[in-house]
């Protein structure tokens, strides 16, 4: 995983000055047609859909973009393509477009803009790349493979058969979202297909087109008049305030009509004040405890469950993170198809301290355990240092910026580590192989997943992993994927314990936004002002 998209979210960002606070305390009033968002977008660093892979960017692209198809539920139904057929041998796609679709400039959107989008993704080889590129696209077969045979029919072929369900769930990512070739080509600079051009503009079929772009101060969307929904919003401004305090400050005076960062304490307060409205959603992102296995005192599967029954799961999801995170065991985050709600461990003292027994540490050990200074982790992880001292294993805290900590999990020197994971597309395949997939533990091996970091080999897991990239039946598929999440509860290394809720505060008189499971699956076009 690249680390922009885990670890610039909590970096230090100047914050922007309040525009339209009054000093006299008068209440700003937004256009009816106008919607003001407050929330940290100082993760962005590309609005091109080929490039875009923060939270923040995805969300902007999802709302500018159109793509093949999208999720409904655990379901995929079209989008831009409104039906498709696949071979007989899972290899061969025909996506067959939608009639009468335009770019925001008025232009018809065609197969050929289609598979130029997914070409050029290819093409350009940027950090999401890798969602299209798994499936053995390379910059020389591409072209061949992604192709528009008519104005209205896109063939895809795979080298080698994969899942239906899989390759359609990355159709439905942010990086193959169906950009028009005419406007990115014509501002093509150096052969980079309009990539810097597309950094700060937009050229989609979505509802809403990019108008501005300012680093850390703004983005600026307005209505894409060609888009067929009645939008009753014409123009949202994503303003840069990532200090929560100030976020809150501008929904209470109406310079803002929608926070989107707020912290729980303030989220409390708002719960039961009618002049606002809260919409929640559950995110693909959670938070876990890894073990590395290399280390004495972690190498043992008495010691891994010993940490799992240590931990007061509802405690720290009730006391250090009300409402914003919640207890989840499961590697794959609820609402992602084929995920579990299990949760087999509870805190229970005696029996940890007896599996520490058993592992030959009746007196417990001393060990350090890495984590991300900002809230909510330093937090959680004093919770779980208590939890963990109760049973014997006395846990020191190293806490250090996102970057050092990944950096450190990537080569693989943590010992205990506190982390967190967000799903990298709409399929069980991205955790699944992230957290279970090693058949190679040298530093050889080119897959430097989680499982490997930790030295840790399961071989049916890895075996299973792999059989349900290929396993075309949609049951078996899934009944794969909840069999590997039971397994890796009892043996793996890795303690899952919270998924995250996100929330949005509201001002009453704003409606209509929906959050997703993922940040490109969050919706502006249905919002309204009354």
């Amino acid at each position: 995983m690249p680390v922009s998209r885990r670890s610039l979210l909590l970096a230090p960002i100047a914050m922007p000055a309040l525009v339209g606070l009054r000093p006299n305390g008068a209440l700003a009033q937004t256009p009816r047609d106008v919607v003001v968002i407050a929330r940290h977008i100082g993760d962005i660093l590309s609005l091109d859909p080929a490039e875009a892979y923060e939270f923040s960017g995805n969300e902007v692209c999802t709302n500018c973009y159109r793509k093949l198809v999208r999720p409904d539920g655990a379901s995929i139904r079209g989008d831009l393509a409104e039906r498709w057929e696949v071979s007989p041998d899972g290899k061969r796609f025909t996506f067959h477009m939608r009639a009468g679709q335009v770019f925001t400039r008025g232009g018809a959107v065609t197969a050929e803009d289609a598979a130029f989008s997914l070409q050029r993704a290819v093409i350009l080889g940027k950090p999401p790349s890798f969602i299209l590129t798994q499936f053995g696209f390379t910059k020389d077969n591409v072209r061949q493979l992604i192709r528009a045979t008519d104005p209205r029919t896109m063939v895809l072929e795979l080298p080698e058969a994969r899942a239906t369900t899989f390759v359609l769930y990355c159709l439905s990512a942010n990086v193959a979202s169906i950009v028009e070739r005419a406007r990115a080509m014509a501002n093509e600079r150096d052969g980079d297909m309009g990539n810097q051009w597309l950094k700060t503009n937009s050229a989609g079929a979505g509802p809403y087109r990019l108008a501005g772009y300012n680093a850390n101060e703004q983005v600026t969307m307005v209505a894409n008049p060609e888009y067929g929904a009645n939008l009753a919003v014409r123009r949202i401004l994503i303003r840069h305030v990532p200090d929560p305090s100030v976020q809150f400050l501008m929904l209470q005076r109406g310079d803002a009509d929608i926070a989107r960062d707020l912290d729980a304490d303030r989220l409390r307060a708002l719960r039961t004040d009618a002049n606002y409205n809260l919409v929640t959603a559950a995110q693909g992102t959670q938070m876990y405890i890894a073990m590395n296995t290399s280390v004495p005192e972690l190498a043992k599967p008495q010691v891994h469950e010993a940490v799992k029954w240590a931990i007061d799961y509802d405690g720290i999801a009730q006391n250090v993170t009300p409402g914003t995170w919640g207890v989840h065991q499961a590697f794959l985050p609820a609402g992602m198809p084929g995920a579990i709600t299990d949760r087999p461990y509870r805190r229970d003292v005696a029996r940890a301290r007896a599996l520490l027994a058993e592992a030959g540490y009746p007196n417990g050990f001393a060990m350090e355990m890495d984590h991300y200074g900002s809230p909510p982790f330093a937090d959680v992880a004093q919770a779980v240092q208590r939890n963990l001292s109760d049973v014997g294993i006395r846990a020191s805290l190293l806490s250090a910026d996102p970057r050092q900590v990944l950096t450190k999990s990537r080569n693989r020197t943590t010992k205990m580590v506190l982390l967190r994971w967000s799903t990298d597309y709409f399929d069980p395949n991205s955790n699944a192989q992230y957290f279970c997939e090693n058949d190679d533990n040298s530093e050889n091996n080119r897959l430097r997943v989680m499982a490997w970091r930790l030295h840790w080999m399961d071989q049916p897991l890895t075996q299973a992993a792999r059989q349900a990239q290929r396993e075309n039946d949609a049951a078996r598929r899934t009944a794969i994927y909840e069999q590997m999440q039971r397994d890796f509860q009892r043996r793996a290394p890795v303690a899952f314990m919270l998924q995250r809720n996100e929330i949005a505060a509201l001002r009453r008189n704003v409606t209509g936004l929906q959050l997703g499971l993922m940040a490109d699956y969050t919706r502006y076009e249905n919002l309204r002002k009354s």
